[in-house]
């Protein structure tokens, strides 16, 4: 690990570091809180594979699967499946036993008060048009609710699913999610339901990565996501291995379907459950059972698979920094580490990882050292 020692000479990649090494180790699962949702959007993996049929026991069980998990050792919960903001008081359960993020439509406010840390990823399928069609069934404006809902909420984050041929959107998306006081971390559609055309993720998505990198530039202390990251998600290569089922590292450990995919030496979080919504069986992987993975662009999966491929990302500097931002980035936004210290770094986070912002940065040191090499002799 001498290249390791060699990086971490870099002060701010020591920062980046030293923080997620005190944050510690993620031991995470995934959880559907309620089978139902007060929406039925087009692409939605979850009717799409009728994971809705999984029903919520009693109460007692979820308390009995709270401490089943605590004793396993989970200290981190992703909140999913149906609408959670329909059952408040579970994730106010699950917020005071583990660390959690919550996924929400939006349409219902999750209330501040006693969540005041809780990270809020509010989805949003494109401008208020396009959401409507894809999410508000023509009719209701969920965007537009969402925006009222989250104003200025400090814990608010837009979950920015974006289609292939709506790339012309992401400016005037962002531009509302950042006026209205938040961040924005971006994922990518895949079409669950046939649709085509526009939205069909077989054309690319190369407009789209182009229009984040320029939302980068623009916002740079206000996106969560990385350019690097944009990459590997949207085009499914991380060093030449393409995504897929045999190297997603997001599936369910216990599941007897995954016994092979495990063999095959692949990294895999072998802690990592996906829970259904009976809070006692679990599916394939975090998205269903029988979806084909070509059209998965999910980014928490994809954040999985960056961040077990670590010794992949040694060759150089510029790997180990792309490898690194990307962890430091799933840890600031689920608040894993401290947010308003983190939140001060995201600049130069995008700085070091967006195309030509490298160079610049070596530039800068090189400039730097230079002039303490002057000082020192003069």
């Amino acid at each position: 690990m001498h290249r390791l020692r060699e990086y971490l000479q870099d002060p701010f990649l020591n920062r980046l570091y030293a923080a997620v090494r005190e944050a510690g180790p993620i031991r995470s699962i995934s959880v559907d809180l309620v089978s139902v949702c007060n929406l039925r959007c087009q692409g939605c993996y979850f009717f799409a594979e009728d994971l809705d049929r999984h029903k919520p026991a009693r109460e007692a069980e979820f308390d009995a699967f709270i401490e089943r998990e605590k004793a396993r050792g989970t200290n981190f919960v992703t909140v999913v499946g149906g609408e959670p903001s329909l059952v408040v008081p579970r994730i106010q359960k699950l917020y005071a036993n583990f660390r959690i993020n919550v996924a929400t439509n939006g349409i219902i406010r999750i209330p501040y008060e006693g969540l005041e840390n809780l990270p809020i990823g509010i989805s949003v399928w494109g401008d208020h048009a396009t959401d409507r069609k894809l999410r508000g069934g023509g009719r209701t404006d969920v965007f537009s609710t969402a925006l009222r809902n989250y104003e200025g909420d400090p814990r608010a984050f837009w979950y920015y699913t974006v289609a292939p041929g709506h790339a012309h959107e992401v400016a005037r998306v962002v531009e509302q999610c950042v006026a209205n006081g938040n961040y924005v971390l971006f994922n990518f559609y895949g079409d669950l339901c046939g649709l085509g055309g526009d939205l069909d993720y077989r054309m690319g998505f190369a407009p789209v990565r182009k229009e984040i990198d320029r939302m980068i530039a623009r916002h740079p202390d206000r996106i969560l996501l990385s350019s690097y990251l944009s990459e590997v998600v949207s085009t499914g290569i991380l060093y030449g291995e393409r995504w897929g089922y045999d190297v997603c590292t997001s599936i369910s450990s216990d599941h007897e379907v995954n016994r092979e995919r495990i063999r095959n030496g692949k990294p895999y979080n072998p802690h990592f459950r996906a829970y259904n919504a009976d809070w006692v069986s679990t599916r394939r992987c975090c998205t269903g059972n029988d979806r084909d993975c070509n059209s998965c662009f999910d980014v928490w999966e994809h954040f999985s698979w960056i961040m077990l491929n670590m010794r992949r990302h040694l060759g150089s500097k510029k790997e180990f920094t792309n490898w690194l931002t990307t962890v430091f980035l799933f840890y600031l936004i689920n608040r894993l580490v401290n947010f308003e210290q983190g939140i001060q770094w995201l600049p130069e986070i995008h700085q070091r990882v967006s195309p030509g912002g490298w160079e610049s940065v070596e530039l800068r040191d090189r400039r730097c050292r230079e002039e303490e090499l002057q000082a020192a002799l003069s």
